[in-house]
Formats: C-alpha cells, structure tokens, sequence
C-alpha cells in the first residue's frame, strides 16, 4: 500500500493553489491511496515483452479504389439552379462578413 500521508495532500494542495480543510485531507488521502495503489498494479500486471497497442484488433482501410466514371459537366450540375455566377452555385451569405 502505498504512503500518501496528509502532510503530503496539504503539500500537493498548496502546489495546485487548491485550498482543503482538515477533513478533506484525510479523504483525499484515502482515495489518493486507492489511485496509487491501483496503478501500481497494473502496472505489475504489464511485463516488457506487451507491445503498446492503439487499437485491439488489425485495422485495414475498408474504403473502394477511387474510380473515374462519367459525371455531370458543370454546365448540366449547375443547369438546375437558382443562381449561378462563374460557374459556381450562388447562395445568400449565412455570415457577416464582406
């Protein structure tokens, strides 16, 4: 178990500029406690021979091969249109900028 004494909770308090009252001291002692003490199992539990992982299971790119099909022209995508000016799609603006 590990020693997480009050005096070390004031002196952790004081460097956060966190102010605690007596009985907040002895709480946090506890639980601080309880923090340590569990990961200082885990990593007990961890030996050298873990590779560090970012994800639990292989991961492979699940997108299609990008393919060059027969599409609109800009003339027919912009047929259909309100507005069109240059041969981009006119909207209002939504902001206030010039």
């Amino acid at each position: 178990m590990s020693e997480i004494t009050p005096d070390l909770v004031r002196h952790l308090a004081s460097l956060a500029r966190i102010l605690v009252t007596d009985e907040e001291v002895e709480t946090l002692a506890g639980e601080l406690s309880v923090i340590v003490d569990s990961v200082a199992k885990v990593n007990e539990a961890v030996s050298g021979d873990v590779v560090a992982t970012s994800h639990p299971i292989p991961m492979a790119n699940v997108f299609r091969e990008d393919v060059i099909i027969p599409s609109l022209t800009q003339e027919q995508a912009l047929s259909a249109a309100p507005d069109a000016f240059d041969g981009r799609f006119k909207v209002n603006a939504i902001l206030d900028e010039d």
